[in-house]
């Protein structure tokens, strides 16, 4: 499946964190064809295994997404909301969003107080969850019928393809770094691999990186690559924590195994694929950190896909960065062999 149809079906699928069956669903049935074996984990996590004789890597990005939940229906019918995850809302007013209700997805709008009906002190304070609402055009009654407290309410998804090879759509964090994944797989089958590999896409990572600590505790891999998004550049964001939209970025840090990265680096320059650098000196904020420290260890590389926008309905990101990715993430693989386990740690 070519990746931009993958995303812009997999991006509309609701996976918010704790609910991701069918996101998950969505995305064991596109690895099957490229794979082995693919399982669904308890917690919803999919392993989609590539069989070899040699090192067992586990290479992993996380299906979950932000979103909320509806913590309380008012007199008037309007939904109270609670987040998910990392959810901003200063982005939320005008936005549409889903409501998943017991007979079926609903669509809403959030909502606030006009500014011309707030006090002045109201105007120079930012959006807060108790100021926001969604109206889903519904009486009451109606909407109590329908809509239970805990019901998910997600972004609404609209994939739009910019121009250069440019697009923005919601959940690109992180199912943009799983579409690498699947290019890459897709690529392995017509390459020899000697490692035995394990394609996980992550649940949970949204409130603590859980699937990533699960799946490797119960695949023990010897080795792990872990995708995430980073910031790309941005007008008025500061400029050492951003980077190239066009290209993926390798990070370096305490977490990180320096001679993965240096092989990463080496593959980049061999097959002529554009790699960035960053420095994480303490933790990543991904699945890496969790993976890492798993049972006695694994020696861990990050690599991230940049993204303009995060954790909005708009994530832009560059699919030539994507796609690239998902070479560089081939070929890496098809390097790894018992002779890694001795240069590991020179």
């Amino acid at each position: 499946m070519k990746a931009e149809a993958f995303l812009r079906e997999v991006t509309a699928i609701p996976g918010v964190t704790g609910n991701e069956r069918a996101a998950a669903e969505y995305i064991a049935e596109a690895f099957r064809p490229f794979s082995d074996e693919v399982t669904i984990t308890p917690l919803n996590c999919v392993v989609a295994r590539q069989k070899g004789d040699g090192p067992k890597v586990e290479i992993c990005a996380h299906l979950d997404e932000i979103g909320m939940m509806v913590s309380k229906i008012e007199d008037d019918g309007c939904l109270r909301l609670e987040c998910v995850g990392g959810v901003d809302p200063r982005v939320l007013p005008g936005m549409r969003v889903r409501v998943y209700t017991k007979e079926g997805v609903r669509l809403g709008i959030v909502g606030t107080a006009p500014i011309h009906l707030q006090r002045v002190a109201e105007k120079t304070k930012n959006y807060s969850w108790d100021t926001l609402f969604v109206d889903m055009g519904m009486p009451a009654d109606s909407v109590r019928s329908l809509v239970r407290v805990g019901d998910t309410v997600c972004f609404e998804a609209r994939y739009a393809a910019l121009k250069n090879g440019r697009a923005a759509t919601k959940t690109v964090d992180d199912r943009g770094c799983v579409a690498i994944m699947l290019e890459a797989a897709q690529r392995l089958r017509h390459m020899e691999h000697k490692a035995d590999l394990y394609f996980v896409s992550t649940c949970q990572e949204e409130i603590g990186c859980y699937g990533a600590l699960v799946s490797g505790f119960g695949l023990a891999p010897d080795y792990g690559v872990a995708f995430d998004v980073c910031h790309a550049d941005t007008p008025g964001a500061p400029p050492n924590s951003t980077s190239k939209i066009d290209s993926l970025v390798a990070s370096k840090g305490p977490f990180l195994n320096p001679f993965l990265v240096k092989k990463l680096e080496e593959t980049a320059k061999d097959n002529g694929i554009a790699l960035q650098v960053a420095v994480d000196p303490r933790y990543t904020g991904t699945d890496a950190d969790e993976l890492s420290i798993t049972r006695s260890g694994v020696p861990m590389a990050l690599l991230s896909l940049p993204i303009k926008y995060m954790h909005t309905n708009v994530e832009t990101f560059d699919m030539h960065a994507l796609t690239e990715g998902g070479r560089l993430l081939a070929h890496y693989l098809a390097q790894v062999d018992e002779s890694w386990e001795d240069a590991l740690w020179t």
